[in-house]
């Protein structure tokens, strides 16, 4: 599952939380300079991929006369460029082997602004980091679940992808996470 750019913020706070709470780090400015840290490289990370799937897309719209021609399935031939481009680039789309790169992006950029302090491996620092993503991506769908199921009791029903249902959903999201220690 991909992290998507709505729910950087709350993977940057819940890394700076188990960071502060493993015992092992010094959060020498406290949560909020860590967690924005990590957003902003988690957010870095997520506009490489969308950049290349911007290019894959051009080529796709390029050739479509040829697509069309010989009935290639888009959708494969979108991952097929995607995957070679990736390659070439040195974008990582496995998920365990990026987002252990990305932990690994934020372990650094956090030693080198001075945000944390350590005395132990830097692997278990990192490995702190990659927990909190993981553990974010597997409740993710299961908060967003539980989400969409307080807006299906609403006495009123709001229509999906409307303004005011992104904004009940939104509070929501953020009251679940509250509720889990994640934000």
């Amino acid at each position: 599952m991909r992290i998507s750019t709505t729910h950087a913020p709350h993977v940057g706070n819940l890394i700076a939380i188990n960071l502060s709470n493993s015992g092992i780090v010094t959060l020498t400015q406290g949560i909020e300079p860590v967690a924005k840290h990590a957003s902003v490289l988690i957010l870095a990370d997520l506009k490489k991929e969308s950049a290349l799937e911007e290019k894959v897309r051009a080529l796709i719209n390029e050739n479509e006369d040829d697509i069309d021609f010989y009935r290639a399935d888009e959708k494969q031939l979108f991952w097929m460029i995607k995957k070679k481009l990736a390659d070439e680039s040195g974008i990582i789309l496995g998920f365990e082997e990026r987002y252990s790169n990305v932990a690994h992006e934020i372990l650094d950029d956090l030693y080198e602004e001075g945000l944390i302090e350590y005395t132990i491996s830097e692997n278990r620092v990192k490995n702190v980091i990659y927990s909190a993503i993981d553990r974010y991506m597997k409740l993710f769908g299961e908060i967003e679940t539980s989400v969409i199921e307080k807006i299906k009791g609403y006495k009123r029903e709001l229509v999906f992808g409307s303004e005011e249902y992104e904004i009940v959903f939104s509070k929501l999201y953020h009251e679940e996470l509250e509720k889990r220690g994640m934000a």
